[in-house]
């Protein structure tokens, strides 16, 4: 069954599901879930993950129903990367513990194309946009 991403409403629920389908995926690799739909003024977060070694992992889940234009992984542009680097300092600053040590962190993108799951860890970095 396509889905329709046009419509607000819908896409709101379609976008829901894919980032349950990506959370649960990433528990399967055994990273764990810290938070989800993690928004400020400058971005949102789809997932904040932490991964077996430590790191905190910000998550971006992105669904195409159909590859053109590049596929789901390109529809990230750099204003887009911009604004989950943002979202990300801004998390990272209202959840300090106090320590001036911020937590080793990277950006992964779980990407559905066609409803296929590609996992591409570290997909860029913060000093990149």
């Amino acid at each position: 069954m396509p889905y329709n991403f046009s419509k607000p409403s819908g896409s709101k629920l379609v976008g829901a599901a894919f980032e349950v389908r990506a959370r649960e995926f990433l528990q399967r690799q055994r990273l764990r879930l810290v938070a989800h739909n993690v928004s400020c003024r400058s971005g949102e977060i789809d997932l904040v993950m932490r991964d077996r070694d430590g790191v905190l992992v910000f998550v971006e889940v992105r669904a195409r129903s159909q590859r053109c234009y590049g596929g789901a992984a390109a529809s990230i542009g750099w204003r887009k990367k911009q604004r989950i680097v943002r979202a990300a300092q801004h998390y990272l600053a209202t959840r300090s513990d106090g320590s001036r040590d911020q937590p080793a962190c990277r950006f992964d993108v779980i990407a559905f194309d066609s409803g296929r799951l590609v996992w591409l860890r570290d997909a860029f970095r913060a000093d990149e946009v």
